[in-house]
Parts: C-alpha cells; sequence; structure tokens
C-alpha cells in the first residue's frame, strides 16, 4: 500500500461486525492503519478477535485533540460507542473502501 502524502490525525472505531466487539484506536494515517489492522500484520487484539471493519472515524487537526478524544470514547459505556456508530454509520458499513478511494 502506497504510503499517504498527507497525515491526517484521525479517532476510529473498528468493529468485528455490527454491534460486535469495538476497537477505538489514534492514527496520523488512517488508510495505512486500518490496512495493517486488516492484514493481521500486528499481533494483538483485532487480529485475535477479527476486528477488521472500519465503522466510525473523526479528523482532527492536532494529534493532541485526537489522542484525547480516543482516551475519552474509550472511558465511554458500550452504548454510547454504538450509539456513536449509528449516528454517523446506520448501516455499519465498512468505511474502508470509501478512505482508500480518496
Amino acid at each position: 500500500m502506497e504510503e499517504s502524502k498527507v497525515k491526517q490525525p484521525t479517532v476510529y472505531i473498528l468493529a468485528s461486525r455490527r454491534n460486535g466487539t469495538l476497537y477505538t484506536g489514534v492514527t496520523s494515517d488512517l488508510p495505512r492503519r486500518v490496512h495493517s489492522h486488516r492484514s493481521g500484520a500486528v499481533d494483538g487484539f483485532t487480529k485475535r478477535y477479527s476486528v477488521h471493519l472500519l465503522v466510525w472515524y473523526e479528523l482532527h487537526v492536532e494529534m493532541y485533540a485526537a489522542i484525547g478524544r480516543e482516551k475519552c470514547i474509550k472511558e465511554w459505556k458500550r452504548a454510547w460507542k454504538l450509539a456513536l456508530i449509528e449516528r454517523f454509520n446506520p448501516d455499519w458499513r465498512d468505511l474502508y473502501p470509501d478512505i482508500i478511494a480518496g
């Protein structure tokens, strides 16, 4: 996968399926990070639980703001995370094809 030219701080949520296992993360290169989750390149939670669908993301101007938002969301109740996803992506569509298409 070609490396992105512009870094964009982003908070994201991956899911194993609709209402399934969730993973919240932060990155400066969303396409590359999601690709690494999907390919199983890194051992860990997302590989172990097959959490590969990009169901929500939020762009930030500064990385410190994105990290703060990620920490906040990680402390949320599961129901709040599900509601956030439902508002942004009610069909739980995998958004990865959209972000790599440009």
